[in-house]
């Protein structure tokens, strides 16, 4: 059984409800299960449900899950994450990723990474990684390398920048391809970003009325229309080269 990758997902799905007759079909192409589904163990009648309230939506082909939202951060193999650390060890570090467990870190886990050569990371610091090991009541486990490259892939230490929380729905939907807020502000100011699926943001740029300007817009965006962020980005950013003329001013 797989989904039909070409109806929209707008239906909310209740724990335990079937999927819409309409998003199955009888092919037997390979199908990866994220947060809040799961394959029923029924040999009769095998079903795709959901273990919670949500929508269900796709991040990669063959690739769903249910977004929901919940407050607290349940780790899931392969998601991005944004990190801080808490404590170090011999082997590594612990840190934290705003789930019901710390996490876990080795410090060999980075691109090049040897015991005599390897990234020093200190009580505080940020990291950009990826969840590699998540089981119930266990401490998940990160590393800071992308799995299909070996290289780092842009996971590591976050230096300096601006980091924030918003919902896990809004983190979800930005890692989405071609978010519509990003590619708005892309257009007309310089920034990097990281989105990490447990509700953190990180942002950097310039200035930091520039940061600010992507705060805001990406927060104000969360329950705005598509047709409607461009409008809003625009008056984001005008008012923040209303603020610099003013600062000139005086």
């Amino acid at each position: 059984m797989v989904l039909n990758t070409t109806q929209p997902y707008a239906s909310l799905l209740l724990p335990g409800e079937s999927l819409p007759e309409d998003l199955t079909t009888a092919a037997s192409t390979p199908l990866r299960l994220g947060p809040g589904l799961f394959l029923s163990h029924d040999p009769s009648n095998p079903a795709i449900l959901p273990q919670k309230a949500g929508r269900l939506q796709n991040l990669a082909p063959n690739s769903y899950y249910i977004n929901s939202s919940q407050k607290r951060y349940v780790p899931a193999v392969g998601e991005s994450v944004i990190a801080q650390v808490t404590g170090k060890h011999v082997e590594g570090y612990k840190l934290d990723v705003g789930s019901a467990h710390p996490a876990q870190l080795d410090a060999l886990a980075f691109e090049g990474a040897t015991k005599k050569n390897r990234p020093m990371l200190n009580i505080g610091s940020l990291v950009y990684a990826r969840v590699t090991l998540a089981n119930k009541d266990m401490e998940p486990e990160l590393e800071c390398i992308d799995p299909t490259t070996g290289k780092s892939g842009g996971f590591g230490e976050l230096v300096s920048g601006y980091i924030f929380s918003v919902s896990l729905p809004l983190c979800r939907r930005l890692l989405l391809p071609n978010p519509p807020v990003l590619l708005a502000l892309a257009g007309q100011v310089a920034f990097e970003i990281a989105v990490g699926v447990n509700g953190r943001i990180w942002v950097k740029s310039g200035d930091a009325g520039t940061t600010i300007a992507v705060v805001e817009a990406v927060r104000r965006s969360e329950f705005l229309r598509e047709s409607e962020v461009g409008r809003m980005v625009k008056e984001v950013l005008a008012g923040r080269a209303s603020t610099r003329i003013g600062e000139a001013v005086s």
